[in-house]
């Protein structure tokens, strides 16, 4: 399911976050898709129970994630709309980049910097 690269910068709570929600963009974890309890996944990475935990609190504060009380937490179908909604921006600027023969460090600086604005 997940890797944590222990050799990484990133931390352990955004490889998990990062990884949950790739998967849950290329439909490996499609909406309504029951996620491990945060103890089993822990468990299974060989991480802290509060790594996950941050994880899971952060795909559910970007509405990736529901957590149902004891039922567990899922894949929401309002992440799914708001990852294709982004995709379909992202697609949108890649071909304007493309258009204005911008290089791609320079539309990733771009990018980032209408990012940190926000």
């Amino acid at each position: 399911m997940i890797t944590i690269d222990t050799d990484s910068p990133v931390p352990p709570f955004e490889q998990v976050r990062t990884g949950l929600a790739r998967q849950m963009a290329d439909g490996t974890l499609p909406v309504g898709a029951r996620l491990p309890t945060v103890r089993a996944l822990a468990g299974e990475l060989g991480i802290a129970v509060n790594t996950v935990a941050r994880a899971y609190r952060e795909l559910e504060a970007a509405r990736l994630v529901e957590t149902r009380g004891r039922a567990g937490t899922f894949v929401s179908a309002g992440g799914s709309r708001r990852l294709e909604t982004a995709r379909a921006a992202a697609d949108r600027y890649a071909e304007t980049a493309h258009e204005l023969g911008l290089e791609l460090d320079e539309a990733l600086k771009i990018v980032r910097a209408a990012l940190d604005r926000r």
